[in-house]
């Protein structure tokens, strides 16, 4: 990976992280206002509309109410003035008091600047912040209509970026074999060409009705199964045209047509379909299993303190972090004894430390020293000792066993290194 495009994927990933952190925000009541200000809007239009509401909101029944979203326009405005033009892809404003319960709010203030163009102009008050908008900008995955068949079932699904999902299974009712002789043969072939010919329309019907609606982002079809069915559904054109004319050649091999044929399926087209996302991120998951369960050791790490370790000493090649990962590296200091002590903690276990008492006084004065996003503070570090870095969707299966087994890191080597883990357990031995 180059170093633009790592930091095109921490972009991406730090654009989530912040609309994730806003829509977490809720308010008692309509106490949370959205701006959506377009490029070449003008500013002093944008203050005028602002100005008409703050009047308008002087009507709001509920004294609390009134007074927060009054405050809240008049933050708006205050920060609204200080541009001279919309940024070339407009900005975002969302200001408003935040419920932290026990019937208290307090103040919250983001500001946004898309990766794209707004198009829209936009006003909302309401008891969360509007992002609709923006999350429409979050990377909208590859989308393919996938197909496993023979002539007993079928299976129908989407393949959405890295996630498989099974839509529609057809249990077919052709006889697979008869006893009959003489004349009655041939009858019996033509009742079970007649069936077979019915549960092909019915497979067709099913995915257009599957696949038609969202045509315009289907990318492609894959279709697969075991034996020659696939081809002759293909060849008879049993499809829409529409969809016929998207079915990715050639046709896949899979030994099963039920859910775990369409993951074959996916499977199987990763030498086809090699830019796959799912693919991809499955080949280098699956490299790491493969090191991880070698009896010897293998070039690989996972957890938390193995990775840091050996981002420490220069060992990694490739360093997987999952998407999923929501964690803050602080360095908290006691005004107390003045000791220092770093953690990496989930999001909402920081607030939860802060509270608590410190490890060398015991007194309750901790304060935060410093904050850095766990996952921007791992990409830091990976360029410093040029590492590639993979973000791993939580969308797949390898992706979820990152973040629930791993701890949501782990990386590649370029050669084996004792874990700090091991060598304790070596010394304590």
């Amino acid at each position: 990976m180059s170093a633009a495009s790592a930091d095109r994927e921490l972009a991406r990933y730090s654009f989530q992280r912040k609309l994730d952190e806003i829509a977490a925000v809720k308010g008692r009541a309509t106490e949370l206002v959205s701006l959506y200000v377009s490029p070449g809007r003008q500013i002093s239009d944008v203050m005028s509309y602002l100005r008409n509401e703050y009047a308008q909101s002087s009507n709001i029944k509920s004294r609390t109410t009134r007074k927060n979203v009054m405050w809240a326009i008049e933050s708006l405005m205050g920060r609204v003035r200080q541009y001279k033009a919309p940024p070339p892809n407009g900005v975002a404003f969302f200001v408003g008091s935040k419920a932290i319960g026990a019937d208290k709010t307090e103040p919250v203030t983001f500001i946004v600047e898309p990766p794209e163009p707004l198009n829209t102009y936009l006003y909302r008050c309401d008891s969360t912040f509007f992002l609709d908008p923006l999350l429409a900008m979050v990377h909208v995955p590859e989308t393919w209509g996938l197909i496993v068949m023979d002539r007993a079932e079928a299976t129908l699904g989407l393949l959405r970026g890295k996630r498989v999902e099974v839509l529609r299974n057809k249990q077919s009712l052709v006889p697979s074999k008869h006893g009959r002789g003489g004349q009655s043969a041939h009858r019996f072939e033509r009742m079970i060409e007649h069936a077979a010919h019915e549960f092909f329309v019915k497979v067709a019907e099913m995915a257009s009705e599957l696949f038609l609606p969202q045509k315009d982002q289907l990318k492609g079809v894959l279709l697969g199964g075991p034996g020659a069915t696939k081809e002759y559904f293909y060849k008879e054109g049993y499809l829409q045209y529409e969809l016929q004319q998207k079915v990715v050649q050639p046709l896949f091999n899979t030994g099963y047509t039920d859910d775990y044929g369409l993951k074959e399926l996916v499977e199987s087209a990763t030498q086809t379909l090699h830019g796959l996302e799912i693919t991809e991120e499955k080949k280098v998951v699956q490299k790491l299993l493969g090191e991880i369960r070698k009896a010897e050791a293998g070039v690989a790490a996972y957890g938390p303190a193995d990775v840091n370790h050996a981002l420490e000493v220069g060992a990694v090649a490739t360093l997987l972090v999952s998407e999923g990962l929501r964690q803050q590296h602080v360095r908290f200091r006691c005004t107390s004894c003045g000791h220092e002590f770093e953690r990496t903690l989930p999001d909402a276990e920081v607030d939860r430390l802060l509270d608590g008492p410190c490890p060398n006084c015991q007194q309750r004065a901790l304060t935060e020293a410093s904050t850095e996003d766990y996952v921007e503070s791992l990409f830091r570090r990976a360029a410093e000792s040029g590492a590639e870095v993979r973000l791993i969707s939580t969308e797949s299966e390898e992706g979820e066993m990152l973040l629930k087994a791993f701890g949501g890191i782990a990386a590649l080597l370029r050669y084996p290194i004792a874990s700090p883990s091991s060598a304790q357990a070596r010394a304590a031995s």
